[in-house]
């Protein structure tokens, strides 16, 4: 079963059993004591009783231990007390049950008529005079009767207490262990400060949340190194790459210079400052804090003005564009959230098919708000669709048209300080892009 699989439920079965054992362990410690106390007691007593029996029958022979075993049994002042007497093997008085009268000197135990325990001793008195003396232990195995019935009570109760001493263990582990999931699952999500909580009690999960947290430390880091590097190297090469580009330009307005022969290297000096750009752009958005009491942004009316700029761009292509929004807001920067709809409409117009239709959908659910951009093209392998969203990765089959490998980074920072969720998933043909936005409003 699935619920036994679980760590928490395996836990908690752990910690019940461990409680029962302990518990039947210690009962049946108690009852092996109390039992052998209470068998002591009554060899004892039976011992008292015989030395009693034997003065009698050292001061008046065998007919006085003859006349007042008569007595005791006819007037018994103790009813579980038992006795015998043999003489040269004959039995001359005796209320021994069947089966009790030891064959020699010594104890035995054995049932009564109605199931209780008789214990006797047999003492030889003189040769040939044997004298047998003994106890019904009712009271004795009533007792016991007792603790096994009572233990079965408070075995009740044990499984009852272990099943919620186990659940409320495995809640509180479960617990723990939570708070480090919770903030390792946000930190994927983009928030890199954020830290497991630290109780400071210094047991097992307080030390692994330290080493959590210095591992995140670690992690920061190195990523503000590696975006401060990124940024040094984007804004370094930007003022040689404008220069070679204002250079070109006055060659190509040189009469003993071809144009044509020019514009290649034109269009590569646009692409590597379009590259430097982007990632300027993008490490100042990573390094913004997250989208909090912000004004509020309608979407659908980015969305709409989205449509409009790549209109013309797909209309060269012959592919048409279709949208279907409601009237929805959310918090956050307009220019951002722009450019997020303007980079997704391009990687789906740059890969939809001639005659093909790009479909743009913004749709609310409940307090969520969730935008898709879905095209009809060759798609994304599903186990390139996380990796695709890395600074500079590009499909092999991408690899030879224009590009930076910088737009879906870009989208997936501005939906992390958004605090939105961007997803590729396959639209049968094609690629959808869906970017989920946790909270929104509708407009009035």
């Amino acid at each position: 079963m699935k619920f036994f699989r679980s760590t928490t439920a395996r836990l908690a079965l752990t910690v019940s059993l461990a409680f029962l054992v302990g518990f039947a362990l210690l009962g049946g410690t108690v009852y092996a004591a109390v039992s052998a106390l209470l068998l002591r007691d009554a060899r004892e007593a039976i011992v008292v009783d015989a030395d009693g029996l034997r003065d009698v029958f050292e001061d008046g022979g065998t007919p006085q231990l003859l006349l007042t075993l008569r007595d005791r049994i006819a007037h018994p002042d103790d009813p579980n007390a038992t006795y015998a007497l043999q003489v040269n093997g004959r039995m001359l008085v005796g209320d021994l049950p069947r089966g009790a009268m030891p064959a020699n000197d010594g104890w035995r135990e054995s049932p009564d008529r109605d199931g209780t325990r008789v214990l006797v001793a047999r003492r030889t008195l003189a040769p040939g005079v044997a004298l047998v003396t003994g106890l019904r232990l009712r009271s004795e195995s009533g007792f016991l009767a007792l603790m096994a019935r009572t233990p079965l009570a408070a075995l009740a109760i044990a499984v009852l207490l272990g099943v919620v001493i186990g659940w409320f263990t495995a809640r509180w582990v479960a617990q723990r262990l939570g708070s480090l999931d919770a903030t390792a699952a946000r930190v994927a999500a983009g928030e890199i400060t954020l830290r497991a909580p630290i109780d400071g009690t210094g047991d097992a999960f307080d030390r692994l949340a330290l080493r959590f947290n210095s591992m995140l430390d670690r992690i920061e880091v190195l990523l503000a190194g590696v975006r401060e590097a990124t940024d040094h190297i984007a804004h370094d090469l930007r003022t040689p790459l404008t220069r070679l580009r204002a250079r070109l330009d006055q060659l190509r307005m040189q009469d003993t210079v071809s144009p044509e022969s020019l514009d290649p290297a034109v269009a590569d000096a646009d692409q590597l400052l379009h590259a430097s750009s982007a990632l300027l752009r993008l490490a100042r958005i990573e390094a913004q804090p997250k989208i909090e009491h912000e004004p509020a942004v309608e979407l659908d009316a980015l969305v709409r003005d989205a449509m409009e700029l790549y209109e013309p761009i797909a209309a060269e292509r012959e592919i048409a564009l279709n949208a279907s929004t409601q009237p929805l807001q959310v918090e956050g920067d307009a220019d951002q959230l722009f450019q997020l709809m303007v980079n997704l409409l391009d990687n789906a117009v740059k890969y939809a098919p001639a005659g093909s239709v790009v479909q743009l959908e913004l749709t609310g659910i409940g307090e969520a708000a969730r935008l898709v951009v879905a095209d009809h093209g060759a798609g994304i392998p599903e186990t390139e669709r996380e990796r695709v969203f890395d600074r500079f990765h590009r499909l092999e089959a991408h690899r030879g048209t224009p590009g930076t490998g910088l737009g879906l980074s870009l989208v997936r920072a501005i939906a992390q300080r958004h605090r939105a969720r961007v997803f590729l998933e396959d639209n049968r043909p094609g690629l959808k892009a869906v970017v989920a936005f946790p909270h929104s409003r509708r407009r009035p």
